[in-house]
């Protein structure tokens, strides 16, 4: 059986990506995968979460982001005792982690074994190059492609984006879904249930502090059955442009006068960079219709406050991918967002309310409003993307591919001794290609 080595960031560092590596491997028998990893104390890009690294099958042996190299992987892979002949090396690519693009298509160039590379963070409609991609991001597969067996990316839009501009490695090219969430528990909850566990947790057991619980409790949005919340999660970013909340809740106000209309921020900045942001947002919101929560919510919170939402919006600046929307999705929550990339096509995939500019959004979520039936059509159907896609399914399919990799450059290499080689799986390649579908 062919294991698979995946090699990025992996906690404790506070990363998204980590976490997207970690529920994977959660779904992975224990002896199918080993994780190698930075080294804490030398990566200078993530904070570290209060958690102790006793993981038995990672290596915390990648010195930084800048000083990783073909030695460094093959040292982790003899430590973790995982057979170089058995092993499909997984790399969790964003350009931030692996800061020397240069040293990263060096590094691969030297690894004599299969190897496949997700990429995080590959753009579709940018205006640098013909086929939507960045201009540096080009360059990258560019130099990479011919060094590597695969590489999976999480949209049609990034597929179309990459086979148009190398169409020699159409081949190399799959769509792998990001994983999903499932919280079947809160998906079966009332939305007023939600409402009344998640105003419990803010008014007696979260550390908000004393004169915004007072305001909860005073203007009980979250037990009036005819205010309509509209709310938003997530570390707090300026790239997330979250004050596009408090926006479109005065624009709604305006159009559904009958109802009282009220913003809620969820989250906590995550970086010093992020506390002036966090300081704007506090400055924007009045403690009546909107509402800044500076807290951050425990796993088991999140989903539950996203189901508790009337509606959950997000309007990122840019965003490829989104780890928010993946628990949304989990939770049934009905969500409306922004038509833009990767993320805008896992909005319509999953059957949420899209848009690509905010006053149609702001027709389309007032129609919401006014025919709360809509509501129920978009819970179900976003249920039915993360069955779907759940980690469970996404992991299994990681395995189906990297058995796929490791067949074919064994194929090859019996190719190059003149052995008769098998017959190619052609069903499973042709599956992993229409994964869109």
């Amino acid at each position: 059986m062919t294991s698979i080595c995946f090699i990025g960031t992996y906690k404790p560092l506070v990363c998204g990506i980590a976490d997207y590596t970690d529920f994977i491997i959660r779904a992975i028998p224990h002896e199918a995968w080993g994780m190698l990893s930075f080294d804490p104390a030398k990566y200078d890009a993530a904070p570290i979460s209060p958690c102790r690294m006793e993981f038995a099958r990672v290596w915390y042996g990648i010195p930084g982001r800048h000083e990783f190299s073909a030695s460094n992987i093959l040292g982790g892979l003899k430590e973790l005792g995982m057979e170089k002949g058995k092993t499909v090396l997984w790399f969790q690519h964003e350009m931030g982690i692996w800061a020397d693009s240069q040293g990263f298509v060096a590094m691969c160039k030297h690894l004599d074994m299969p190897k496949i590379v997700t990429f995080h963070t590959l753009h579709f409609q940018s205006l640098e190059t013909p086929s939507g991609l960045l201009r540096h991001q080009y360059d990258l597969l560019l130099a990479l492609l011919p060094h590597v067996e695969a590489i999976t990316v999480f949209s049609y839009g990034v597929y179309q984006a990459v086979t148009l501009a190398f169409p020699q490695y159409r081949e190399k090219v799959y769509i792998m879904r990001h994983g999903i969430h499932s919280y079947p528990q809160i998906g079966r909850l009332s939305r007023k249930k939600a409402r009344e566990i998640l105003n419990g947790y803010l008014l007696y057991e979260s550390d908000l502090d004393p004169a915004t619980k007072g305001a909860l409790q005073k203007q009980r949005i979250f037990l009036d059955p005819g205010t309509v919340v509209i709310g938003q999660t997530g570390f707090l970013c300026p790239s997330k442009y979250s004050e596009s909340l408090y926006i479109i809740r005065d624009e709604l106000q305006k159009l559904v006068p009958h109802k009282k209309i009220v913003a809620v921020r969820i989250g906590s900045p995550r970086e010093e960079s992020q506390k002036a942001y966090a300081r704007q947002l506090r400055n924007d919101q009045n403690m009546r219709d909107k509402f800044l929560l500076e807290i951050w919510l425990p796993r088991n919170m999140l989903p539950l406050a996203q189901r508790a939402f009337d509606l959950n919006f997000y309007w990122p600046e840019d965003c490829t991918q989104s780890g928010i929307l993946a628990h949304a999705l989990g939770a049934g929550a009905i969500i409306a967002g922004r038509d833009l990339e990767g993320s805008g096509e896992t909005l319509r995939s999953s059957g949420a309310i899209v848009a690509a500019g905010l006053d149609l959004m702001v027709a389309k979520i007032k129609n919401l409003i006014v025919n709360p039936d809509i509501g129920s059509r978009i819970e179900e159907d976003a249920l039915a993307y993360a069955a779907e896609f759940s980690w469970e399914n996404q992991a299994k399919r990681h395995h189906e591919l990297a058995e796929l990799i490791s067949h074919q450059m064994l194929q090859s290499s019996a190719s190059c001794t003149r052995q008769e080689p098998e017959v190619p799986n052609l069903q499973a390649i042709g599956r992993f290609r229409h994964l869109f579908v």
